[in-house]
């Protein structure tokens, strides 16, 4: 079931990313969706387990570690939830089965801060809902099909609850991705029931291709010599049933033998990761907790040099899409201190795309930067691995990108010191938290007033449109520029600098003092010359500042503040 129901939303992904509602080129809730279980699948394929329990717990931690966006976390959520209604179960019947799907839309729920009606969420209660109904006397294989059935039934009435999606024309691509999904688990069940669409996966573009890339492990650009801790010894641990286990103590004595420690416990199995310098002594000491499963030990140190080696040949080979691809800088002054170093009180980690932005963000304070944003969404595992290399006391996240927020939370919980996540959802948002960054107060301090100066700064971005539609009372044309204030379209048209002028004049109609614009790939030195002196010409009574942001994209990052 749950490989069928991957294999079928990797088939249709670019067909959910076509669906986000705004015509600009980041929809990403199918790569999301797809890269988030894809990891799933992975976890299960280096999995003997075989009991319902099992397999779903496999399946579920597989999808945490890997969950990208909201759409991704939302997934893993529905998927633990699913897990744990299985719990205690080798084999399910059709009302079991039902039961569980209702947990996962339970929690799911639970992670989502302000639920909106007509999403995946929504797509995932109604399914859940009709298995439940039809699960008395039902096999599992009649009960994926009532649930298949409501699901398409709900995701076709996602228009009627969300007015935009009435308004371009669309159904929600996090529901869409879902049902792609659930039909996979029918095929997978139902004797005689097959895809109706035959022969070769959707086309896929160069760039798709290259985010595809996406999964690749994080590596620090240092010298293999200054490892100290050079195996990356990973286990699982089925603990035994006399256990009386605590997972506080476990960490506390296990964290002596080496660093990158990553502890997650799920009631009998125990998920460890860590950088040790003797592996043999860690699985001695795992080993007295009970039995040690997918035993993985790797070292660093040669890893390192064939990383380096991959890396040279994509930069000969690249592409100016490839250069999105995450992967986390880490200043030296942020690498992991050498013995008898002390914590750095605080450390910052910001997701940027775009050179200039990246140094911005670094004169500001930021210690760890994530290449990522649109389009490339880091993954719940991504940001713990750089919470980790942070070796700091305390650890703020400036996700700078509304689709990141819950996968840098969710990071946030599975880590064992302070991490705060400042909801920053914009560039200049998170360049407007870092200056109200005071490294003199304590965790929760920082985190109320760097979210508090958010509502101080207005974003516009200027992009360009991948289809015609009729947004806001305007006719965009595909290639047109439009130009988006805080999440809205307010202009387009053919030239960008001209959008820009427009989407300036809505942002400055309640006033500010500062104006700020942040200019991408592509354009040029000349033509920005001549909209930098419109602006200083138009807004006398505004500072404004001009930087090269070299973000891809988006031709104009601009604040009001």
């Amino acid at each position: 079931m749950y490989i069928m129901g991957a294999q079928r939303l990797e088939k249709h992904v670019n067909r959910v990313d076509a669906l986000n509602v705004f015509p600009v080129p980041d929809g990403d809730t199918g790569t999301n969706m797809n890269l988030t279980i894809q990891s799933g699948v992975e976890e299960l394929r280096r999995s003997k387990e075989e009991t319902a329990e099992k397999v779903a717990a496999v399946f579920s931690r597989g999808l945490l570690m890997g969950a990208r966006g909201n759409s991704g976390v939302i997934l893993s959520q529905l998927f633990r939830g699913f897990a744990k209604g299985l719990s205690g179960l080798q084999e399910v019947d059709g009302r079991q089965l039902a039961e569980s799907f209702q947990h996962g839309v339970e929690m799911a729920y639970k992670a989502v801060m302000k639920p909106v009606e007509g999403t995946i969420l929504t797509v995932a209660r109604e399914a859940a809902a009709a298995a439940k109904r039809a699960a008395r006397g039902a096999s599992p294989a009649e009960v994926i099909e009532a649930l298949v059935h409501e699901a398409r039934k709900a995701l076709d009435n996602t228009p009627n609850q969300l007015p935009v999606l009435k308004e371009v024309g669309v159904v929600d691509s996090g529901g869409q991705g879902l049902v792609y999904i659930y039909e996979g688990f029918l095929y997978a069940l139902k004797e005689g029931i097959v895809p109706e669409e035959t022969g070769e996966p959707e086309a896929v573009s160069e760039a798709d291709l290259t985010f595809g890339q996406a999964r690749e492990e994080i590596h620090h650009i240092v010298n293999p010599a200054d490892i100290q801790h050079g195996y990356c010894t990973e286990f699982m641990v089925h603990l035994s049933p006399a256990m009386d286990f605590s997972e506080v103590e476990f960490r506390e004595k296990i964290s002596s033998y080496g660093d990158s420690l990553l502890v997650v416990s799920d009631d009998d199995l125990v998920k460890v990761h860590i950088h040790a310098e003797e592996p043999g002594d860690v699985l001695t000491f795992a080993h007295k907790f009970g039995l040690l499963d997918r035993i993985k030990i790797e070292n660093m140190r040669l890893q390192h040099k064939e990383v380096l080696r991959k890396q040279e040949e994509r930069r000969q080979h690249a592409s100016e899409v490839e250069e999105m691809t995450e992967v986390i800088s880490t200043e030296p002054s942020s690498l992991p201190p050498q013995p008898g170093q002390p914590r750095a009180p605080y450390s910052i980690i910001g997701v940027v795309s775009g050179k200039g932005i990246e140094d911005i963000f670094r004169s500001l304070g930021v210690d760890t930067v994530i290449k990522g944003g649109q389009t490339m969404n880091p993954s719940t595992e991504q940001f713990v691995k750089a919470i980790e290399s942070c070796k700091a006391e305390r650890v703020l996240i400036l996700p700078n990108n509304k689709n990141i927020i819950m996968a840098a939370e969710q990071a946030a919980q599975l880590v064992d010191i302070p991490v705060a996540v400042i909801p920053s959802k914009t560039v200049p948002q998170g360049m407007s938290a870092m200056l109200s960054f005071d490294p003199a107060s304590s965790l929760d301090d920082n985190k109320e007033k760097m979210s508090a100066s958010l509502a101080y700064v207005k974003t516009g971005q200027v992009t360009y449109a991948v289809r015609d539609t009729t947004m806001n009372d305007l006719t965009i044309r595909e290639g047109d520029y439009i130009g988006i204030s805080d999440g809205e379209i307010v202009a387009s048209g053919s030239d960008r600098c001209a959008v820009a002028e427009q989407l300036l004049g809505s942002m400055t109609e309640d006033g500010g003092e500062l104006i700020t614009v942040l200019y991408g790939e592509g354009v040029k030195e000349a033509e920005m010359d001549g909209l930098e002196q419109k602006l200083r010409a138009d807004y006398t009574s505004y500072e404004v500042e001009i930087h090269n942001g070299g973000q891809p994209l988006y031709s104009f990052i601009i604040s009001v503040e």
